[in-house]
C-alpha cells in the first residue's frame, strides 16, 4: 500500500496540499474515491486513510497502525564531504536502513567545495531522496538532512550524542575488530549514536584528535578497506543485526 508523509498534525477530514505530494497521488498514481493509503504525520503515527474527494485531494483517517518500524537506538551518519553524487547514493541507503539523520560537512581532505547556495540546493535535494526512501521503506519518519557550511559548527554538535565512532582505516589496518561490537552489545533503547566517516582521502589525524576529545572511539569495521559511500551502510547494517535481529 502506498505511504506518504504528511506536515502537520492529523484531522478529519485531511487535505493535502503539497505540490508534490498531490502530483504523485492524484496524476501518477491515479487515486480516486474510496482508494486507500498510509499517511504519516508529524507524530510519527502511521494511518490509513480513504480518498473523499480526488478533486480536492481530501481523505478520510481511517484508523491508527501500530507499526513501527524505525531502528530501537537513533543513529546519525556524518559523513565529510565526498566526490560526485555519493551523498546521493548514501542519503537513499542510510534512510532505507533505518537512520535518523544523515549530516555532511567539510572535512580536511574533502576535495569538493562547496559555498551557501550550492550547500542549500544540494541539502534540498538530498531531503527530497530521502523522504521518497522514508515512504519507499515505510519508515515512521524522515531522516533530517543537514549539511554544514564549517567544520567548526558539526564539531559543535557533538554534545548532542551519547556514542560517537569513529570509522577509521587506520583501525581497521592495525586489525581493530572489538570497540563497535562491544559498544552495541548492551546498547540502550533510544540512545543516540553517532558515526563520523571520512571523505575518499579519509579523516585527518587532526580531526580525529578533535573528535577524541570529545569522548569518540575509534573502531574497525572489519578486516576490508570499504569506500567512502560503503562504509556508513556497513555501520548501520551492524547497529540494526545488533539491536534488531540478534535475539
Amino acid at each position: 500500500m502506498q505511504q506518504y508523509f504528511v506536515k502537520g498534525a492529523p484531522e478529519n477530514p485531511i487535505i493535502i496540499t503539497d505540490k508534490d505530494t498531490v502530483k504523485h497521488m492524484f496524476n501518477v498514481m491515479r487515486l480516486t474515491e474510496g482508494d486507500e493509503v498510509v499517511l504519516v504525520f508529524e507524530d510519527g503515527v502511521k494511518r490509513l486513510a480513504k480518498v473523499l474527494d480526488a478533486l480536492e485531494h481530501s481523505f478520510e483517517l481511517v484508523e491508527e497502525w501500530l507499526e513501527d518500524t524505525e531502528l530501537p537506538v537513533r543513529v546519525t551518519i556524518a559523513s565529510g564531504f565526498p566526490k560526485g553524487d555519493k551523498l546521493e547514493l548514501i542519503t537513499q541507503k542510510a534512510t532505507e536502513l533505518g537512520a535518523s539523520a544523515i549530516w555532511a560537512f567539510p572535512a580536511d581532505w574533502s576535495v569538493v567545495k562547496w559555498d551557501g547556495k550550492k550547500l542549500a540546493k544540494k541539502e534540498d535535494k538530498l531531503a527530497k531522496i530521502a523522504l521518497g526512501a522514508a515512504e519507499q521503506s515505510k519508515r515512521n519518519r524522515v531522516p533530517e538532512v543537514r549539511l554544514f557550511d564549517a567544520k567548526k559548527d558539526f564539531l559543535g554538535c557533538l554534545g548532542e550524542f551519547d556514542k560517537i565512532f569513529i570509522a577509521y582505516e587506520e583501525s581497521a589496518k592495525a586489525g581493530e575488530m572489538a570497540v563497535l561490537a562491544r559498544e552495541l552489545k548492551n546498547m540502550e533503547k533510544d540512545t543516540k549514536l553517532l558515526f563520523v566517516f571520512g571523505p575518499e582521502g579519509g579523516i585527518s589525524p587532526r580531526e580525529v584528535e578533535a573528535l577524541e576529545a570529545e569522548g569518540a572511539l575509534k573502531c574497525g569495521l572489519g578486516p576490508r578497506i570499504m569506500r567512502t559511500e560503503t562504509a556508513p551502510l556497513y555501520a548501520l547494517s551492524a547497529v540494526s543485526f545488533v539491536t534488531e535481529l540478534w535475539q
